[in-house]
């Protein structure tokens, strides 16, 4: 994973703002993160950009053509995932509700690789709306909390192992 950051002027920052959708269009991004820098007529928006660089290994698929997450996530994430899919199938099958209807496999991964620990995090995970938020955010938060202080990182990525 490689970062790169861009500036957006607020006010006649459209070639900057095209650079910066170029360079989204070309790569694999893993998050976006932004802010606000506000100082009057001269604000921008500051972006930093995770990606993956041309080449960098995708993850593997599994035989059904989903992505294997014990293959991109370490050892310790992997345990704090797993967790996170017991508790979203206990709650899916209480409420009598498919399992993407609560988070999908990729946020969730995303939960755990970004150490989530606030709704203001969980909601700026993609696809993760206020409704997803109230009904079943303190649950997720709570169970991430729990598990992440209960297994110790893990300093290999799965390739190392």
């Amino acid at each position: 994973m490689q970062l790169r950051f861009f500036a957006i002027p607020v006010l006649g920052g459209e070639e900057a703002a095209e650079e910066l959708n170029r360079f989204l269009a070309g790569h694999r991004i893993l998050a976006v993160d932004r802010q606000l820098a506000r100082d009057g007529g001269n604000s921008v928006w500051a972006v930093c950009v995770s990606y993956e660089p041309q080449g960098e290994s995708r993850p593997r698929l599994s035989k059904r053509g989903k992505v294997d997450y014990r293959d991109i996530l370490s050892e310790a994430d992997f345990i704090v995932y797993a967790r996170l899919r017991s508790l979203r199938k206990e709650i899916a099958d209480a409420e009598g509700v498919p399992l993407y209807a609560l988070f999908t496999n990729e946020q969730m991964a995303e939960m755990v690789t970004r150490r989530v620990s606030s709704v203001s995090e969980l909601r700026e995970i993609a696809g993760v709306g206020e409704a997803r938020v109230e009904k079943y955010g303190d649950r997720f938060l709570e169970a991430l909390a729990q598990s992440l202080a209960e297994v110790p990182p893990s300093t290999a990525t799965p390739d190392e192992a």
